[in-house]
């Protein structure tokens, strides 16, 4: 109610008259590069993945996701690192070219809007990949098969048959991204980038004004909302389901020559620039700093992040099954409402969720203790918003789009007339969905959890302003040395979360290898 509230300091009527506009337009300029940089990223690599065989494969469609174990900001701080002025890239080329200073030569800043738009697309592009990989394999080989028959290249296949199929994921995927990005503060704020959602730290933070923070963020959710009905609305007539026949997996082509090469080329410079070279930079400074870094207090750190990500992936998919078959059983407007209010936590800045969460159960707090008093009982102090219980529910809210968008995305592939037909047979709908509809939706319900358990392990606002007191994160505990520039003690934690962010990696491949 915030965004409704009048704003008496006048704040929000001054962001008008001077910068909104620019910043406007800048945070479309971010979305709209990183959007178009990670379709660049995505697409190709997904259907080399799923449909080309060549050397090293295996690793790749595995290894292609890990970006997303790393925080956009932890990649910024060490490509600033790797490309400052002082640091080893420009030292080999003033060596090179025998230059004294900045002034003899020309090397690009990384700490510009393009900076932090291949940033963060080298972040974030694992979303579309992901989503769009699932798709090329759950797509029926023998409508491709059948396109390359009628004369057409494997290219014009691709772009004539099997992209129109997997229009759904794409969709879900780039609204992902699109939400992360202009959720995204840490990344921009540390280039200097000023965005909304800049804007709303700035107003909050240093002007004081919740009024005009909720006031941008509504802005901000609203673009975002009629962006994603009116694609949604685009597709609503799309009714294509493919179950039988020949997968991609089994008609899979061979590159050879110079396609080989060139294929190799791509996906491993785009996992050494989005992965590799981070990490290693990482692990370099761990080594270097090791004694400094490890503590009792790393392990408690890690120890709260792990379960605390557990806990809200698992509640995550909870929420997503049954809003998804809800819809599912039961079309209509209520329906569709449950399924735009579940995903509309991610389009808000982590700060505005966490203040949203925290008014009403600070207010519901006080008033139990109020009524304690009033009937002669003792205070209980703050049940809800000083306790686990407020964190978990603001990252859920923060969270859950990720997945109900995954299990949209995987239950528009499974056709209603099975369901139909097991209802047919005296099955009942709860058996219908336990026995037809979970089995088929596996891979888009592991794809669920891996995504919400990495953002989770990654937040950083909503822990920062939810968490209880004494109560740590390693994302938490990684921005306090990346706020000061130390980023030789943030690499050990920042590596721990990459590492809890292999687990489900490596699970999910492990289960899904017979499938790829």
């Amino acid at each position: 109610m915030s965004a409704f509230s009048v704003d008496e300091s006048g704040s929000f009527q001054h962001l008008i008259d001077t910068v909104l506009l620019d910043y406007t337009l800048t945070t479309l300029h971010v979305i709209a590069g990183v959007l178009l940089l990670s379709f660049c990223f995505a697409l190709p690599s997904a259907w080399f993945i799923a449909c080309c065989e060549f050397p090293s494969r295996g690793i790749l469609q595995w290894a292609l996701m890990l970006p997303l174990a790393l925080p956009p900001y932890i990649i910024a701080i060490v490509y600033t690192d790797f490309l400052d002025f002082s640091g080893p890239v420009q030292q080999l080329l003033r060596h090179l070219m025998h230059c004294q200073s900045v002034n003899d030569y020309y090397f690009p800043d990384i700490r510009t809007t393009n900076g932090a738009i291949v940033i963060l697309s080298l972040s974030l592009y694992p979303y579309l990949y992901l989503l769009l990989r699932g798709a090329f394999l759950g797509q029926s080989g023998g409508l491709f098969q059948a396109a390359r028959t009628l004369g057409l290249s494997p290219l014009q296949a691709f772009r004539r048959v099997s992209l129109p199929l997997s229009r759904s994921a794409m969709a879900v995927g780039l609204s992902l991204i699109a939400m992360e990005t202009l959720g995204d503060f840490a990344t921009v704020n540390y280039f200097a980038v000023s965005t909304l959602t800049t804007a709303v730290y700035d107003t909050w933070l240093e002007l004081g004004s919740l009024t005009t923070a909720a006031k941008i963020s509504s802005i901000m959710l609203l673009a975002l909302v009629i962006l994603i009905s009116l694609e949604s609305y685009s597709r609503h007539k799309q009714m294509i389901y493919q179950r039988s026949g020949a997968t991609h997996t089994d008609l899979r082509f061979v590159l050879t020559h110079w396609k080989k090469w060139a294929v190799l080329v791509f996906l491993w410079s785009l996992l050494s620039f989005a992965f590799v070279l981070p990490i290693g930079v990482l692990v370099y400074y761990a080594i270097g700093y090791f004694s400094e870094s490890l503590n009792s207090q790393l392990w408690q750190y890690t120890l709260n992040s792990f379960w605390l990500a557990i806990i809200v992936a698992s509640l995550a998919l909870v929420v997503a099954l049954l809003v998804n078959f809800y819809q599912r059983l039961s079309p209509g407007i209520f329906s569709k409402m449950s399924i735009r209010l579940s995903s509309l936590g991610y389009a808000v800045p982590g700060t505005v969720v966490a203040i949203g969460v925290l008014i009403p159960f600070t207010s519901l707090d006080l008033w139990i203790n109020r009524q304690l008093v009033e009937f002669g009982f003792s205070r209980v102090g703050l049940i809800f918003s000083g306790s686990l219980f407020i964190l978990v529910f603001g990252y859920l809210m923060r969270f859950s789009a990720i997945a109900v968008g995954s299990i949209d995305s995987s239950l528009a592939q499974v056709s209603p007339t099975l369901d139909l037909a097991s209802r047919s047979l005296g099955q009942s709908a709860g058996q219908t969905i336990a026995r037809i509809d979970l089995p088929l939706i596996k891979k888009g319900m592991l794809t669920a959890f891996i995504l919400v358990f990495i953002e989770a392990m990654k937040e950083l606002p909503a822990a920062l302003l939810l968490r209880p007191f004494n109560f740590e994160t390693l994302a938490t505990y990684v921005y306090q040395f990346v706020s000061d520039e130390m980023i030789e003690y943030a690499a050990l934690p920042a590596l721990l979360i990459v590492l809890m962010g292999l687990i489900p990696f490596i699970v999910v491949n492990r289960l899904l290898e017979k499938d790829c």
